[in-house]
């Protein structure tokens, strides 16, 4: 069999696949795998200084002492309108990938991150305005929009039996851009620096990680926007079961990503090197893990995966509020991290999740062998920018929850009640749709398919 062509087509100016079939173990095996591990490194590069650039405000904020006039409501909104640009420019980052290439758009896309870096350079002192830190904030969440053009991307490269370690891999890697800053925060911290020498750590990286994207990347001809795919998958009730999960995951490790520094300041009374020792710890652990959980996923079945890490975070969350009633910050610190490690984990193993749901959905309309394949990844790149649209959502919610709790209670108890709530029901709706057996098929034709149907979803 002659392995589809990997050569670039020069007609198109550019660095283009004119055939991918990663579906077939022999291109794979010959070719296709060294060029999608490569197109991996360098998407993982750029999301990586996107996630650094979209989350700088969970650092930067702890540099703003009282000279800078901002109380802590303040501050709790201003990262939480951050977190919501992030989220909502996922979902054009995600169709950006089919209209300009995968290379292309990472290169435009981590150019891009230089625009809030200088202007947070430029505006960063005290005296500056709420109005002007909030608008070059809302610029930072461009960065949010690197993880929806990188998964979107590097799910065209791999096949199905390895989507699971890819995508746990390349949103791991990125993720990890958040305790990336956060240390290097520490580190200026700890040598008396300001924030401009922070800000001025990121502007040469986001130039290099573009120009290793132009130099390395590639773009897959095949890959194009399928307006009817997009109005499927908003149409199927999965992608909305799945985005609601997302948001008890990574909604999660995103919003406590910006709020934990915080909460160690104004529960517990840390200064911001206090803090800054260990912020970065939950959301490292968190990264780390998740490739493991899109591991587990592909060895135990995203869904089963799923279930327990929420019976998990549950688990934490209820050690949290002990701690916080409490006062105590030793216990409060650790479960905190635990939380971080959880969230990551459950990552891995939600977006594992989707394209198995759309292969299962393809198995119960009959298709097989490729026809399903290919209505798979149709339906799931399709969903995985709305999933990770309103999964980020959850960030917003979590930054706002701890500011009304703040201001009602003067601390974050309140708005962990209400998110071992979320669990709670994150647990049922696993369960219910992904895991519960269904009743004994009727003989009826469309009864046995939602029945074959069932049975495959409890295996994604």
């Amino acid at each position: 069999m002659t392995a589809p062509s990997t050569a670039p087509a020069q007609s198109r100016g550019g660095r283009w696949i004119e055939h991918w079939d990663p579906e077939d173990e022999a291109f794979w095996n010959e070719t296709g795998e060294k060029v999608a591990k490569r197109n991996l490194l360098f998407s993982v590069l750029s999301e990586h200084i996107g996630f650094s650039i979209w989350t700088m405000w969970s650092v930067l904020v702890l540099f703003m002492g009282p000279e800078y006039g901002l109380t802590p409501a303040d501050k709790f909104m201003l990262t939480s309108m951050v977190t919501l640009v992030g989220a909502v420019v996922r979902v054009p980052y995600t169709f950006a990938v089919a209209i300009f290439g995968g290379r292309n758009w990472t290169i435009v896309s981590a150019a891009l991150l230089l625009v809030p870096t200088v202007a947070a350079f430029t505006v960063m002192e005290p005296g500056t305005s709420y109005s002007t830190f909030m608008l070059v904030g809302l610029l930072a969440g461009i960065g949010g929009g690197n993880f929806a053009s990188s998964m979107t991307n590097i799910n065209a490269f791999f096949p199905l039996r390895k989507k699971g370690w890819a995508l746990g891999l390349n949103a791991g890697g990125g993720n990890i851009g958040v305790p990336v800053i956060q240390l290097a925060a520490l580190a200026v911290i700890g040598a008396s620096g300001g924030p401009r020498v922070l800000l001025g750590i990121y502007i040469p990286l986001i130039v290099v990680a573009a120009v290793l994207a132009a130099i390395y990347m590639d773009n897959i001809s095949s890959v194009k926007n399928d307006t009817g795919a997009a109005k499927d998958a908003a149409r199927d009730g999965h992608t909305w079961i799945m985005s609601f999960l997302y948001i008890g995951t990574f909604g999660s490790f995103i919003g406590y990503s910006f709020a934990f520094g915080q909460v160690l300041q104004n529960q517990f009374g840390r200064t911001p090197l206090e803090a800054a020792y260990v912020t970065f710890i939950g959301p490292l652990l968190g990264s780390l893990i998740r490739p493991v959980g899109g591991w587990m996923a592909d060895k135990y079945g995203g869904a089963k995966i799923t279930l327990w890490n929420f019976v998990a975070m549950g688990a934490a969350t209820g050690v949290i509020i002990v701690a916080s009633m409490q006062k105590s910050l030793a216990l409060f610190t650790v479960a905190f991290i635990a939380l971080f490690v959880l969230t990551g984990l459950g990552n891995g193993s939600t977006y594992k999740m989707i394209p198995g749901i759309f292969q299962a959905k393809a198995v119960a309309k009959g298709l097989s062998g490729e026809a399903a394949a290919a209505y798979g990844r149709r339906l799931s790149g399709a969903s995985m920018g709305l999933i990770g649209a309103v999964g980020a959502l959850g960030g917003v919610g979590i930054n706002l929850a701890f500011r009304q709790s703040f201001l009602s209670y003067g601390s974050g108890t309140g708005a962990f009640v209400a998110f071992l709530a979320f669990y709670a029901v994150c647990f049922v709706v696993t369960w219910a749709v992904y895991l519960r057996r269904p009743a004994a098929p009727q003989p009826s034709a469309s009864t046995a398919s939602e029945a074959k149907s069932q049975l495959s979803y409890a295996e994604v």
